[in-house]
């Protein structure tokens, strides 16, 4: 699918950004408006939703003209509808993308998606450096990439991150307080292609760093429907 034909709805609890004068600072526009930014530059068709829209924003209507929804959230996890998170759920298992951008590992939908409490792992918000590696660079998600992105300030996540073993590993980091994560993790389920990457902390200017965008514009081509097959499912005849 070409850049210009995938349509991406970018999700985001925009809370901290109204309640955190210092988040305002960073993400005027808020985080949402920042990465729907730069992924209109990139050629995509985008749109924006947040927590407290009708429906969390994510209508019917919506994830139906979705070919990849960008997930951000962090502190109202709990306040995400069960009906919704089945909603884009059932959307992912029919083909629609879904990346999940650094405290999105503590979502609904990506423990549902992955079967455990991904919420666990080791966290520290000290701003130190990160260094993310690049262990896969044959991978779509990395072309255009060096063989590492530094970010002098982020927040720490370390192992052991309570995630089904990832189908591919693009990216590992390091932090200089000594932890290591498996911070770029791909993942297939039903049609649909699932992106985790842990970068992203609401105070820190991650967004605006040209690598980080071309990271999550690598995702969503790479996570965007392709034209295969729907299997058949229940009773069917032999097919000879």
């Amino acid at each position: 699918m070409e850049t210009k034909n995938i349509r991406v709805t970018v999700w985001n609890e925009y809370l901290h950004e109204k309640l955190d004068p210092a988040v305002a600072a960073v993400y005027p526009d808020g985080i949402h408006g920042c990465i729907a930014g730069f992924l209109q530059k990139a050629g995509m068709s985008v749109k924006t939703a947040t927590l407290e829209m009708p429906e969390h924003g994510l209508t019917e209507e919506v994830l139906d003209s979705t070919d990849v929804l960008v997930w951000w959230g962090h502190m109202a996890h709990d306040r995400v509808d069960d009906s919704i998170v089945s909603r884009v759920y059932d959307r992912v298992q029919n083909g629609m993308g879904l990346i999940l951008l650094h405290s999105a590992h503590a979502s609904k939908i990506f423990c549902r998606l992955c079967g455990t409490n991904t919420f666990n792992l080791k966290w520290r918000e000290s701003g130190d450096r990160e260094i993310l590696w690049t262990i896969e660079p044959g991978h779509p998600i990395a072309e255009g990439l060096g063989e590492h992105i530094m970010l002098e300030e982020e927040e720490t996540y370390g192992e052991r991150f309570e995630i089904p073993r990832p189908d591919e590993l693009v990216f590992i980091s390091w932090f200089s307080g000594g932890e290591v994560f498996r911070s770029g993790c791909c993942y297939h389920r039903g049609r649909g292609r699932i992106f985790y990457f842990q970068p992203g902390h609401e105070t820190f200017p991650t967004y605006y760093n040209p690598d980080i965008q071309k990271v999550i514009c690598n995702a969503v081509r790479w996570a965007a429907p392709v034209d295969g097959p729907v299997p058949k499912q229940g009773r069917v005849d032999s097919i000879l």
